[in-house]
């Protein structure tokens, strides 16, 4: 029998699968509700979740964040979906960046929409606004977050493409792999079919279809 692979080889192989398909597997339940990528979506990010929460309207505990920061980290902001003010903008977005991030969601608002819009770093949230972020506290890190009404844990493996945010947990993520990967054929040899005229509707009937 094959060893399991490791946690950098999972979240490595999900880097290559989009977040419908995690999402149909994962019994359609988990997911980020109303967040969007602001960045130049240039493939899938993946990596593990830095989890904060914060009060609405406030960064301290994102800054703190930055200083814990692993390469690889997704920073996962539960910002009680707030977009009266910015939690992060260009600088912050950046440090992580430099610092190995694999990207950051934001369940609030961020600013400099422009600059992060032209960046190829991971940026989901829910709106963009100029005003800018009190840094008072109070916050937490690595606990418990939940973001657009689906809870992340830390450490959970976050994915997140054009189609937006999901997040579950790596125990069992091997097996969730191996039934996306399967989704992924059954898909593309309908996709064959449509090229070749003899889709005969199946898809509708499958488990797992949406289209």
């Amino acid at each position: 029998m094959a060893d399991a692979p490791q946690e950098s080889e999972l979240i490595d192989a999900f880097r290559a699968l989009a977040t419908p398909l995690i999402s149909d597997n994962l019994a359609r339940v988990p997911g980020a509700a109303g967040l969007r990528p602001f960045h130049r979506v240039s493939g899938v990010m993946a990596g593990r979740a830095l989890t904060v929460r914060t009060r609405p309207g406030d960064n301290q505990f994102i800054h703190r964040a930055l200083d814990l920061l692993q390469p690889g980290d997704v920073i996962v902001v539960d910002g009680g979906g707030y977009e009266g003010r910015a939690l992060v903008g260009e600088i912050m977005t950046s440090v992580a960046a430099s610092r190995g991030a694999a990207g950051i969601v934001i369940d609030g608002a961020i600013r400099d929409a422009g600059a992060i819009g032209r960046s190829p770093f991971p940026c989901f949230a829910r709106s963009a606004i100029h005003l800018g972020p009190y840094k008072d506290g109070p916050g937490a890190i690595n606990v418990p977050v939940c973001i657009g009404g689906m809870v992340v844990g830390p450490g959970d493996i976050v994915v997140g493409d054009e189609d937006g945010v999901v997040a579950f947990p790596i125990d069992g993520a091997a097996a969730l792999l191996a039934a996306v990967r399967a989704q992924e054929a059954r898909e593309a040899e309908i996709m064959l079919s449509i090229r070749e005229n003899r889709y005969q509707g199946a898809y509708a009937r499958a488990s797992g279809g949406s289209h």
